[in-house]
């Protein structure tokens, strides 16, 4: 918001129509006569993340800024496998059900859910949507993603999900040009995709520095990859340390 001058206004004008919820970032009701006005008028939920306005994030004009970004990404294993053994609807369905509980676990921690590609959810997280402890939240949110596949719990896992979760700078806004797509682009993104390639079913590697207070407890990995000059120390935390007792704390 800073500079924006237009946003400014908007939370300042905003605030005094019902009714919540709103949009994080302008303030605009979803809720109430007003919400479904503004509905009208374009500031619908976002389909990236129900707590932000399509004003605030799809239908964006091109353009963004560099800033601390959190990124997940977490992947199915053996997906090909899956799809060569099952019915093609049912495989679909199987899919389908992972992007849900994903992304429902993603949403709680305020995810920003880039792109569901194949059988891979990429997300990011940024502190003027998910809060100051944004990076906590990301390895929040994998650990929550790994337990609504069925990891750590007493029936298992009902399908194998690697996840892994780096930070740094990226450049976060809208890009394109017939198609704008909301994105975070960058090397800190581009890890996190060669880190998830790294983690086996049940598994969410934790680059270091990311959330140590979070991870660091959890064993070490030293992991070198594809494209990156410099090996990456990163956490892992298994389905073993969920079922330990290991619990998000928001």
């Amino acid at each position: 918001m800073d500079g924006h001058a237009a946003l400014v206004r908007a939370r300042h004008v905003f605030r005094y129509l019902p009714s919540p919820p709103r949009c994080k970032v302008c303030n605009n009701p979803f809720g109430g006569f007003a919400g479904r006005v503004l509905a009208a008028a374009g500031f619908e939920r976002s389909r990236k993340n129900p707590n932000l306005c399509t004003r605030c994030c799809d239908a964006l004009p091109a353009g963004g800024a560099e800033v601390d970004t959190a990124v997940l990404f977490a992947d199915v294993r053996g997906s090909t496998a899956l799809g060569e053994r099952a019915d093609v609807a049912d495989f679909a369905a199987l899919l389908n059900r992972f992007y849900v509980v994903a992304t429902r676990a993603l949403l709680r921690h305020d995810a920003v859910i880039d792109k569901l590609i194949g059988d891979e959810v990429m997300a990011f997280f940024v502190r003027g949507i998910s809060g100051p402890g944004y990076r906590r939240r990301a390895v929040e949110a994998g650990i929550d993603l790994l337990q609504a596949v069925g990891y750590g719990t007493p029936d298992g896992p009902w399908l194998k999900v690697g996840v892994a979760v780096n930070a740094g700078v990226a450049y976060v806004g809208n890009v394109g040009g017939a198609v704008v797509d909301f994105t975070a682009l960058g090397d800190a993104v581009n890890i996190a995709a060669r880190m998830q390639q790294s983690a086996a079913g049940g598994e969410l590697l934790i680059a270091r520095g990311v959330a140590d207070d979070l991870a660091g407890h959890g064993p070490r990995r030293t992991l070198r990859l594809r494209g990156h000059e410099h090996p990456i120390e990163a956490f892992v935390l298994t389905a073993g340390w969920l079922h330990d007792g290991a619990s998000t704390t928001s």
